[in-house]
């Protein structure tokens, strides 16, 4: 089989594609034909050096693929299925520990850049039946990172307020459930073109934030002076400041992404005077992504796919998410 593999010390240049012998299962696994992955801000920082892993890594933790042979000892699954997998293989159900948090594909283990992986079948769940192989590849990582922060870390209720920063898989996939949940939403981009695309996905107010660098108090306004109930922070310490102007009192920001940075200053008194909160979330446990499969499944819901790569253009790929031009998700077809 072919797989992509990550060069030390990392870097875009640095991914090569290898012939590499595929292995039968053991007890407890299972053999996957891979047909799709999707790329993450986290699989960006595995291959381009900011997260260091082992010489050799393969990258991706999203993958989606048909079971194409069962070890023994197996019953959850058969030859032919229909399986995607898991971010975190060893966070069952929950909340979070140290120990649940091990075991990342493409970080910790090999991930899904390949064309068949064998590993234990607790790494997988079955996908949404109304989804393609790379439509289920998106849900893994982004899609249950905004399903833990909009249903299961918050005790929203119709008619709330979510804000949602750009248009990013995390972002989209939250303006998307947070529609489906019945919320209000107040959707941020520099992108006049991309304001149109959240809005016609059910954003109700729209704010360009390169035109208007004020824009958590135009949100905060924009609520009728209630604010914002939760915000799915995706920018991290440089967003802080405007994310906190725009909530209400005892409203939350999900701290999601890092992408101005991954330290800065924080207004401690503002966010103390609203009796706010700041939850950090890194994607969700294994019942929290059935709960989320069952969803999408009854709902109808498709995720928005912006591109496909072949696998062997995975740097391709990269470059595309580099360029912030995407809306959603990127996917890789294998």
């Amino acid at each position: 089989m072919h797989a992509v593999h990550v060069q030390a010390p990392g870097g875009l240049e640095k991914l090569s594609i290898a012939d590499r012998s595929a292995r039968a299962p053991g007890v407890g696994e299972i053999q996957v034909a891979l047909k799709a992955s999707s790329l993450n801000f986290h699989d960006y920082a595995v291959v381009t050096g900011m997260i260091p892993t082992t010489d050799g890594r393969i990258p991706l933790s999203d993958g989606s693929g048909v079971v194409a042979a069962v070890g023994e000892g197996v019953s959850a699954f058969a030859v032919g299925d229909h399986v995607m997998s898991y971010f975190f293989p060893a966070w069952v159900s929950g909340r979070a520990s140290s120990a649940a948090l091990q075991g990342v594909p493409g970080d910790h283990v090999d991930g899904f850049a390949a064309q068949t992986v064998t590993m234990p079948a607790s790494a997988f769940s079955g996908i949404p039946r109304s989804l393609s192989f790379a439509e289920a590849a998106t849900l893994g990582c982004a899609g249950l990172t905004a399903w833990r922060a909009l249903v299961v870390d918050s005790q929203l209720k119709a008619g709330d307020w979510v804000l949602v920063q750009g248009s990013g898989g995390v972002s989209v996939f939250a303006l998307q459930f947070a529609r489906l949940m019945g919320y209000r939403v107040v959707a941020t981009s520099s992108s006049d073109d991309k304001l149109d695309r959240l809005g016609a996905l059910g954003a109700e107010h729209l704010i360009n934030y390169r035109e208007n660098p004020d824009w958590g108090k135009t949100a905060f306004e924009l609520t009728g002076g209630r604010g914002i109930d939760l915000v799915i922070e995706v920018g991290g310490p440089g967003n802080l400041p405007q994310s906190i102007n725009a909530l209400a009192v005892d409203g939350c920001i999900s701290l999601i992404g890092v992408l101005t940075g991954v330290s800065g200053e924080v207004p401690t008194a503002a966010l103390m005077t609203k009796n706010g909160r700041i939850s950090g979330i890194t994607v969700g446990s294994q019942s929290d992504q059935l709960a989320m499969n069952r969803c999408v499944e009854a709902q109808g819901l498709k995720p928005v796919i912006d591109s496909e790569y072949p696998l062997i253009n995975l740097a391709d790929a990269f470059r595309h998410m580099e360029s912030q031009t995407h809306f959603g998700k990127i996917c890789v077809t294998i």
